[in-house]
């Protein structure tokens, strides 16, 4: 059998991933190998591997990476610790195939230990652009150093293309996580709200705020300018859950500790799992900050977002999405249009670009049915004027 080794580093990434993994899973000709690593393994991001045992996965191989320091010296020292845990994983399962998504610091580890043990990497949301963070960079490297290109858009097929990739490798298949969006059975309002030990009010917000790594402002003066406007707020229900490990995440969630202890109209999460996240967009007014989420899966419950500062830079947008710039005034003026009439009219659209149908059993197919010999043999796919 073919061995799929799918490597997850967080909570929102395995959320997407898992479907994906379940039919994996189930396949007569595919075995199914999980490396869980990086913030699922850290009690201050709730320990979220357990979610995946609980989901009825084995987990093949854990990979401690994360130091605890909110540094730039600490996230360059957890991707060597990475490679070097990837390395040990690698040697040991021997995959076939490497399953990875995304744009984050340790999958762009896990490319490069695949590379130097000659495993062919497939990639999940290459080609696209967030102008406001180091991802972005990642993002394109990690297509360098993949075989296999599953993209959410023709636009992005085409960028991976540019980027010199064959175009016989590389497939628009649609979003996962839209897919999960439309499939996924959601919870009640009262049984979510059970859930999460929380009254969710007749009006909601929901707040993700991560890092902006590239940014000449702090993320934490753009995000206390958030705070500042969301104080205004004091006749919605505000939840946030909280940001990636990146460079500052400690401190914006330290920021959102604080505010939650002092408004008692506001709860925070380390992890809602796929399930409640989803069910909870149901009953949100708008979804606020600058998570992908909010651009990617969102627009196909039919609320709007109100997508902050440059972080998400350059994605394709569809229905109901507003941007504005990360200060006071500006985000102050995105509050009111997104919560507007108007706005919430064209988010019920659900216009949403990433959607296309059977996205996780086109992935399957190609993985059971593509031709792994010579694949790590890569050559530059020239354009043709």
């Amino acid at each position: 059998m073919r061995k799929i080794c799918v490597i997850t580093g967080t909570r929102a990434e395995y959320g997407i991933l898992s479907h994906l993994m379940q039919l994996i899973q189930s396949s007569t000709t595919l075995k199914l190998q999980i490396i869980a690593t990086n913030m699922h393994l850290s009690p201050q991001f709730g320990l979220t591997y357990k979610e995946i045992e609980n989901d009825g996965f084995f987990i093949d191989k854990k990979v401690q990476m994360l130091l605890s320091a909110d540094t730039a010296n600490a996230t360059v020292k957890s991707v060597g610790l990475a490679t070097i845990g990837f390395a040990d994983a690698f040697e040991e399962l021997q995959p076939d195939l490497i399953l990875i998504l995304g744009d984050r610091y340790e999958m762009l580890a896990t490319a490069t230990a695949a590379l130097l043990y000659k495993i062919p990497v497939a990639h999940l949301h290459g080609g696209e652009i967030t102008e406001g963070a180091y991802d972005d960079a990642i993002r394109h490297a990690i297509t360098k150093l993949s075989h296999l290109h599953f993209t959410s858009t023709e636009e992005y097929r085409k960028r991976v293309i540019q980027l010199g990739e064959n175009p016989d490798r590389v497939f628009n298949v649609g979003a996962l996580g839209v897919e999960n969006v439309l499939n996924t059975p959601l919870m009640r309002k009262t049984e979510l709200e059970t859930s999460m030990s929380f009254n969710l009010g007749e009006k909601c917000l929901l707040v993700t705020f991560h890092p902006v790594t590239l940014e000449s402002s702090s993320s934490l003066k753009q995000f206390q300018d958030l705070l500042a406007v969301l104080e205004e707020y004091t006749d919605y229900k505000i939840v946030f859950t909280m940001p990636n490990s990146d460079t500052e995440g400690h401190s914006i969630m330290t920021l959102i500790d604080d505010f939650v202890q002092n408004h008692n109209n506001s709860i925070s999460y380390t992890s809602l799992g796929k399930l409640r996240y989803l069910s909870l967009l149901q009953f949100v007014d708008a979804v606020v900050g600058n998570s992908s989420s909010g651009i990617i899966e969102v627009p196909s419950m039919g609320i709007p977002t109100l997508n902050i500062g440059n972080r998400q830079k350059g994605r394709i947008q569809g229905a109901g999405i507003i941007n504005c710039e990360p200060d006071y005034a500006s985000i102050k003026e995105g509050m009111t249009k997104v919560l507007s009439p108007e706005i919430k009219e064209i988010a019920k659209k659900r216009i949403n670009p990433y959607m296309k149908e059977g996205t996780s059993s086109t992935i399957l197919n190609i993985l059971q049915e593509i031709n792994l010999d010579r694949m790590v043999n890569k050559t530059f796919y020239d354009l043709r004027e």
